[in-house]
């Protein structure tokens, strides 16, 4: 009986991870930015959409998933040396990915820098190298969040986060931002002005961080330390449906439960400290924590339950090799919508994703349907990649 829950514990995490990588490669690779479903698009600053829970889920993800392997290689006797090896090489590895998928192809290609050498095209590029990412996080917060709850009780670990989260708010809100002196609760609609974005300026410097921002980064270092609550959060998942002895049912009960009730307090601490994902804000953490509890719980109880499971081999595809879809998609993307150009018979330039585009999605269908149309098929293409990738038992692991 505990072989075959651990074996379906396992498949709707799979579902529930798949989910949300098929849920980035979609909102990731629309037709055009210019045309998309509100749902599909990140808040503009503070609340939240759908997209806005993609990025905390998979660090949820992470921290169960580090909880359950812990427990594994506990229990067929690694000590705390090679544990902690594991720790600090994958988290490392997950940042070094990250800022090699920045940093690709490593040399500028925009048309800005027409005439200029390869070599000022690659040193331009080391410039321009942002630091920080998606994978950079999660790496960072895997080796922070693995450390805190290595060898800390459950009592140590809820204290763990609550300084986490509550420290975090006070400087957010109470310090006065050096280079202005406005403590930040006067200024939390403005990206530019916290402490974060002083912090990443200093730190990282403005050729280094998010083009999209200039002056701040969405990824930056302060804002990564509540990412590792979320990471932790998803560690008590873990050690909660990893109690094997206690039936399925009042697992389940628990996971749907404390994610309500998670949601509510986030809901309450966004009222002085708003839900944001930019800033990663301590509400934001809590309320999308408890999304999270309660969609696992759901897949869970439609799979392991209710034994509905023909909906879930495309999600289980996505959800055994996430790496390779992050990383795959991501170099996919900027091959065909940056690097991979050329010129038309008008005299402008072309990518390969525009042209695809244009071609079979936009010249007979809406602006907002020929993007949504366009990132569906994205996700279709890299299904079948991953598919291919599965049935020649190639996963792509750090």
């Amino acid at each position: 009986m505990t072989g075959s829950l651990k074996t379906e514990r396992l498949v709707s995490l799979d579902v529930f991870r798949g989910m949300t990588v098929a849920g980035m490669l979609l909102v990731n690779n629309p037709g055009t930015w210019s045309a998309i479903y509100p749902p599909l698009q990140h808040a503009p600053w503070h609340g939240w959409t759908p997209t806005d829970l993609i990025f905390p889920f998979f660090l949820f993800i992470v921290g169960i998933t580090t909880e359950l392997s812990l427990r594994v290689r506990r229990a067929r006797g690694d000590d705390d040396q090679a544990i902690l090896r594991q720790i600090l090489r994958r988290g490392a590895l997950i940042f070094l990915f990250g800022f090699l998928l920045s940093g690709f192809p490593f040399f500028t290609w925009s048309s800005s820098l027409d005439g200029a050498s390869f070599g000022a095209r690659v040193l331009d590029r080391i410039e321009h190298w942002r630091v920080m990412g998606v994978l950079q996080r999660i790496g960072l917060a895997y080796i922070v969040g693995g450390l805190l709850t290595w060898r800390t009780s459950v009592k140590q670990q809820v204290a763990i986060l609550a300084a986490l989260l509550l420290s975090y708010w006070a400087l957010m809100t109470l310090v006065p931002v050096p280079d202005t002196g406005v403590p930040g609760r006067f200024v939390l609609d403005k990206p530019d002005q916290l402490l974060s974005a002083w912090l990443d300026r200093v730190v990282l410097g403005t050729n280094h961080l998010w083009v999209g921002g200039k002056t701040w980064d969405p990824e930056g270092l302060l804002s990564t330390l509540p990412a590792v609550g979320t990471m932790i959060c998803g560690t008590f998942a873990g050690k909660w449906i990893g109690e094997q002895q206690r039936p399925l049912a009042e697992r389940l009960a628990g996971l749907f439960a404390v994610g309500a009730l998670a949601m509510m307090l986030g809901a309450i601490w966004h009222w002085v400290f708003p839900i944001n994902k930019n800033i990663w804000t301590s509400s934001y953490v809590v309320f999308t924590a408890g999304i999270g509890a309660v969609s696992l719980a759901t897949c869970m109880w439609l799979i392991d339950v209710q034994q509905l499971r023909r909906w879930t081999h495309p999600f289980v595809i996505y959800g055994t090799n996430p790496m390779l879809a992050f990383l795959g998609s991501g170099l996919m993307a900027r091959c065909i919508s940056s690097i991979w150009t050329w010129e038309t018979q008008n005299g402008t330039r072309t990518s390969a994703q525009g042209f695809a585009f244009t071609t079979m999605f936009a010249s007979w269908l809406p602006p907002r349907e020929a993007s949504f149309a366009y990132a569906v098929s994205f996700v279709a293409l890299w299904y079948l990649i991953l598919w291919a990738a599965w049935k020649r038992g190639f996963v792509l692991k750090v």
